[in-house]
């Protein structure tokens, strides 16, 4: 096993460069909030989210190296460090908080106060990196050359080939401008529809895709393979379950539905069927999947588990090198007792002390299972989904049993809920984030305060982002379904009140036993089966693109030059374009949207409306080649 004498970083800890600086701390908090927000409302409509570090890499590469004229690989370093970690906190928050303004839209509780969800969203993001920081020593370093920490080492090799930077750098930025241009055209104007879709004539089912660039921008980045498995959950649900549906049970009035499912399709069409049945299909389908990734972890977490506490007690913490400085032990200690007490004690935050014990005792376990899981198998293998439901049943169980029932212990099984999310999601971005800092050699002590930075900016803004979306389209909506946070309320519901049509949920259980057992991956499945398929047929577009990029009959070096510049210019489209959806969403509230809407006046056809939307969706295809296969390389 290597250790860091060994090991020589880029920087060796002799030589001192600038690193934790204003430029790179401004820069890193702008990009965590910009991230954060972007992140939240991709994951939001799509039910995924994708890793920031790379395009925010390469965006400080593109101002330090080429704006600023100054030459410091660490300073870079630093910018994605903190900026990252918006999108992580974002990540965790919005898988489950939604559940909370759900409940206020059905009149069971107030909304949640925005002071209340910067706190859980704090808490969580900080607790995550605490919990992280005593494991470096024994998983970035004991363990280099064991653990790939796939991103981490992605994101130091985009850094060290910092020359190329301002080149990349423009390509993110014009995936960002372009993005921003076709979301504004589509959801802002409204020139064209944001969907075509397609029926066949006496058959109930529907297919068709979205236009948005930044949906089909994740299925470029998550691949062909991921793609095609959402895709077939979704042509499962809208092309054979909603049919069947249909057919059998047209003069029939069935829970939760609340007219006949032939009354029900004639107003609405599949979108009413996929609303009060099909989620509740979905959402097994989803819980099963995470429970089954986890179950199949299970040997996985436990040794990981033991390996860490085992190698934490054996390594020495932070040495008298630059390269090997950690946080002081005590201040992590003290740091973790204050959060564990204020989990407890403020007022704001609906937990009990049975709640913040389970809180310490699964946060703890589960950022370190993250930490060496996304060491593995990367981060978007690391099953929080899967943490994040065992955590709510755990949870709302105990809390039931200890009298906290209702309405408090729905809000209670969230809170907690949350911070475990966001626990698990940031104690696996720093651990990335020290990685790609030990082969650069950057100081560990200045990162943890940076990522630690980071989680505290993106909390502060995750609030306002959430009611910003909330007030403007609604949770659960056609714009935003927020299908894990659904998924959340409805588990917690399921153990609290026991109302769910379980006969709905269990037909989701079971699609997704089916599915493991033909040896598909069941959580891109599941999301698929949950999401409208004209979605997933979106992200499926981009899943081919990557598909024909990949089997190109180009040199290796030269296809992986293409296939990383497609991947820069989607990361710059997901936040050109969620950044426009949080615009969208101040305008919608301000009541400025309408004055905006040119339907009403162009007031075009369906055909010549689909044909219309079809073409725009060609140029965003067509950008996507532009700034790859056919970008001018020096």
């Amino acid at each position: 096993m290597n250790n860091q004498n060994e090991f020589k970083p880029y920087i060796p800890a002799e030589k001192v460069t600038p690193e934790f600086t204003v430029t790179s701390i401004v820069m890193g908090i702008i990009l965590s909030v910009v991230f954060g927000a972007a992140n939240a409302y991709l994951g939001l409509r799509v039910g995924m989210t994708v890793s920031a570090s790379i395009p925010a890499a390469v965006i400080a590469m593109g101002v330090i190296r080429v704006i600023m004229r100054k030459n410091s690989i660490l300073e870079s370093n630093m910018v994605q460090t903190v900026g990252s970690a918006g999108e992580s906190l974002a990540a965790g928050a919005i898988f489950t908080m939604p559940a909370l303004f759900l409940w206020a839209a059905e009149g069971r509780m107030e909304k949640p106060g925005v002071l209340s969800i910067t706190l859980i969203a704090l808490i969580g993001g900080l607790l995550g990196v605490l919990f992280m920081v005593p494991l470096r020593n024994a998983l970035i370093v004991n363990e280099h050359g064991v653990l790939p920490y796939p991103e981490g080492q992605a994101c130091a090799e985009v850094l060290l080939a910092g020359e190329e930077g301002g080149a990349n750098a423009s390509t993110v930025f014009a995936g960002l401008g372009i993005a921003a241009a076709f979301k504004f055209l589509i959801d802002g104007l409204k020139v064209v529809p944001s969907e075509v879709s397609f029926r066949v004539k006496g058959y109930a089912g529907e297919i068709g895709t979205q236009i948005y660039p930044a949906v089909m921008s994740v299925g470029y980045i998550c691949g062909p393979r991921i793609s095609s498995y959402m895709f077939a959950g979704g042509v499962l649900s809208w092309l054979v379950l909603i049919p069947a549906i249909v057919l059998f049970g047209a003069d029939l009035t069935l829970y939760p539905g609340n007219v006949p499912i032939g009354e029900m399709f004639a107003e609405g069409g599949a979108s009413n069927i996929w609303g009060s049945y099909i989620r509740y299909i979905g959402a097994g389908a989803l819980a099963a999947g995470g429970i089954l990734s986890l179950i199949k972890s299970l040997p996985l977490i436990i040794r990981t588990f033991r390996d860490a506490l085992k190698s934490m007690k054996n390594s020495v913490g932070g040495g008298s090198e630059r390269t090997s400085q950690d946080l002081n032990m005590k201040f992590l200690l003290i740091g973790i007792a204050v959060l564990t007490l204020l989990i407890w004690l403020l007022p704001v935050i609906p937990v009990t002390l049975p709640g913040a014990v389970i809180v310490v005792i699964f946060g703890f376990f589960f950022a370190t299972v993250s930490s060496r899981m996304v060491g593995l198998v990367g981060s978007s293998n690391n099953p929080v989904s899967g943490m994040a439901i065992a955590t709510l049943l755990f949870a709302t169980i105990i809390l039931k049993l200890t009298g906290d029932d209702g309405v408090h212990g729905m809000q209670g099984a969230i809170a907690i809920g949350s911070i475990i999310c966001i626990v698990a999601a940031m104690a696996g971005d720093t651990s990335q984030d020290l990685k790609t800092g030990f082969l650069l050699g950057a100081t560990p002590k200045k990162q943890q305060i940076g990522e630690l930075l980071g989680a505290i900016a993106a909390a502060f803004a995750i609030g306002g982002v959430l009611y910003l979306l909330d007030a403007a389209w609604g949770f659960g909506s056609e714009q935003l379904g927020a299908p894990q946070a659904t998924l959340m309320k409805m588990i917690i519901e399921g153990v609290m009140e026991n109302n769910l049509p379980w006969a709905l949920v269990f037909m989701g259980v079971f699609i997704a036993i089916v599915v493991e057992v033909v040896g598909i991956p069941v959580l891109p499945f599941a999301i698929g089966v949950y999401l409208p398929v004209q979605l997933n047929a979106c992200i499926m577009v981009g899943g081919l693109i990557r598909l024909a990029f990949d089997r190109m009959n180009k040199e290796e070096k030269e296809k992986e030059a293409i296939i990383s510049d497609g991947v820069l210019y989607c990361s710059g489209m997901i936040a050109g374009e969620g950044l426009v959806g949080i615009l969208l969403a101040v305008l919608a509230v301000a009541g400025v949207d309408q004055a905006l809407d040119l339907s009403g006046m162009l007031n075009l056809s369906v055909p010549v409306a689909n044909i219309a939307s079809l073409v725009v969706f060609a140029l965003v295809i067509l950008s996507v080649l532009k700034f790859s296969i056919w970008k001018k390389r020096k």
